[in-house]
This record gives C-alpha cells, structure tokens and sequence, in this order.
C-alpha cells in the first residue's frame, strides 16, 4: 500500500487499541483539548486491533460526531507493531505522533514534542522517568532491556518502549515493521541521518483494563535487537556476516586435520582421537553457512523486488479511504 499524502503542517496522532473501552473517551477527549488549544490542523487516527469489548461502538461514535478522528477497525488482533504501523499508513500529517491507547501517557506533552520538532529535530522521544508501573515486573526489566539497546544500537535513549514520541514523516517514510519492532523505530530513524532528541514526559498509572505485556517481552526484546543489528549491518549484504563464519569453519577444518595428522606421527590411529570428526564437521558446517549466506542474498534480492503488502487486514473504517498515491 502506498503511504498517504502528507499534508503540510498537519499533526497526526496514531493511537492504537486493544480493548481500551473504558480509557478511550477520556483519552480523546484530553488529546482534543490540547490539540484545539495548540492551534495546529490535526487529526486522530485510532486503529482498533481486534478489540472484544465495546471499542467499535465507542470509536465509530466518537468518529461520527467529531472529522478529526478517523477510525481504523482490524478484521482481527495483530499485535501492536501492526497497529501503529497502520496508522502510520492512514496518517496524512507531516508530523506523526504515536500514543499508547490505556491513558497511560498524557497528551499534554504533546506541545512540547512540536516545539522540539519546530527546533529542527526528526525524532522526539518521550522518556518516562517516573514510570507508574510494577517495578518488578515491568520497570526494571524495561531499564535492562533500554540500556542493552542503547549500547547495541549506538542510539542514546532512556526508554525505547515509550510509545509517546513525535516523528517527521519523512524520517519514517518507507519503514516496514514486523513481530514487534516498534520499539527500535528511532533505530530505523538514525539509519536514515535523523536528528532524535529526547524528553522526560509524564506517566499516569493504569486506571482500567489490564497491561498486555509480561516479563516475556524481556526475551522478545532481545531477539528483536539481534534481528535489528543484522539489519544495521549485514541486511543488504549477508554473505559477509555467513561468508565470515565459513571461512572461520573453514580454518578450523584445517587446523583438525593438520593437528590430526600430527598426532599420526606420534602414534595415534585417527579413530583414537575425536580431531578427524572434529574436522569433518567444522568443514561440513563452513559449507552450510556459504550455502546460507548465497540463500540469504537471494532472499535479500527477492525482499526488495517483491510487492508491498500490508501486516494487517482493514474490516472498516470511519472518516477517512485507503490512499493509493
């Protein structure tokens, strides 16, 4: 799907929601105070992942009574990373504004990201210094997981999973996101020479509903960050990643065999020491990552030729068509 035409000076919020029914009036209704009294165009695209609770009806309705609200409705749940990567497909704004749809995060800190956007700066993320959440269960796992990031990814942030953050279009323009790599978007933005600065915003405790996420996230985060450093390093030329550990097998298949016949000379028959197998399948194995390094390339090719296709399946939507230029 082509991304939307972006409309000069216009806002766009993205909030995405999974069974939220109890915090999206109240969260609307904040967002469009502040939003009318920052006198910019806006617009709040609410994309509805699946929800089995009373958020069709909620959303459809505040839509029919206020344009600037478009609605997004899923045929099924798919995740957070679709959700928000839809809205980013259906945001007409040349500043896009991403937010978490449990009234956790406060819209009031939404002026404060376009003044830093105004400044010059791509990417504006909102830092939750003072977390209201479990600190066992989901703070401190979080300031592990941020750091390890931070390090990996070379990109300085104190809180990667802070959905609150404000981007320029252009800087996201073309980022297709899978499983849940959400969180890395400023990662994406700095491969492609953003300038990121970062906030501390406010963080309200959760009033309805139940939190999604568990300390599994933890182990999800840290496959998504190897997957993330592949793609920084080698997502356009993977044979150097698999033709390297090749060549170590390689070397190690001769070292074996070399110490294996050395140790012939000595008086050992080749079935009285492990070194020949050890040989054989150092060998065998610098042979498979040559084959997957050239599978690789080739998946490679196919991924930036093949059409784009979206992550999600649209049931309905309310104010707003599917652009196609």
């Amino acid at each position: 799907m082509a991304p939307a035409h972006k409309l000069a000076g216009l806002v766009s919020i993205t909030i995405p929601v999974f069974n939220e029914a109890d915090a999206i009036v109240g969260l609307y209704e904040a967002t469009r105070k502040v939003m009318e009294s920052s006198g910019r165009a806006w617009e709040i695209i609410f994309v509805n992942d699946g929800s089995t609770d009373a958020s069709d009806d909620i959303l459809d309705d505040i839509a029919d009574r206020d344009p600037h609200v478009r609605v997004v409705h899923f045929r099924r749940n798919f995740g957070q990373t679709a959700a928000m990567m839809a809205g980013f497909d259906f945001a007409n704004g040349e500043i896009i504004i991403p937010m978490d749809g449990d009234a956790q995060n406060d819209p009031a800190d939404i002026p404060r990201m376009l003044e830093k956007i105004d400044e010059g700066y791509d990417v504006v993320s909102g830092w939750r210094k003072d977390r209201q959440d479990n600190a066992l269960q989901r703070n401190i796992p979080s300031i592990m997981a941020n750091k390890l990031i931070s390090v990996v990814s070379g990109v300085p942030l104190h809180d990667f999973g802070c959905s609150l953050k404000a981007y320029r279009a252009e800087v996201i323009k073309g980022v297709r996101l899978y499983g849940e790599m959400h969180r890395f978007l400023p990662v994406y933005a700095k491969w492609h020479g953003a300038r990121i600065t970062e906030i501390p915003v406010n963080h309200h405790a959760r009033t309805t509903g139940s939190s999604k996420y568990g300390l599994e996230r933890v182990i999800k985060v840290i496959f998504d960050l190897v997957t993330v450093k592949f793609m920084d390093n080698f997502m356009l030329k993977p044979m150097y990643l698999f033709g390297f550990w090749g060549l170590m097998f390689f070397l190690a298949a001769a070292g074996f065999t070399g110490w294996t016949f050395y140790m012939r000379t000595k008086g050992y028959f080749f079935t009285d020491t492990p070194l020949p197998m050890m040989a054989v399948f150092s060998f065998m194995t610098g042979i498979i990552c040559i084959l997957m390094g050239l599978l690789a390339e080739m998946v490679t090719r196919t991924f930036h030729e093949s059409q784009d296709k979206a992550i999600y399946l649209v049931r309905s939507t309310r104010n707003l068509e599917r652009a196609d230029s």
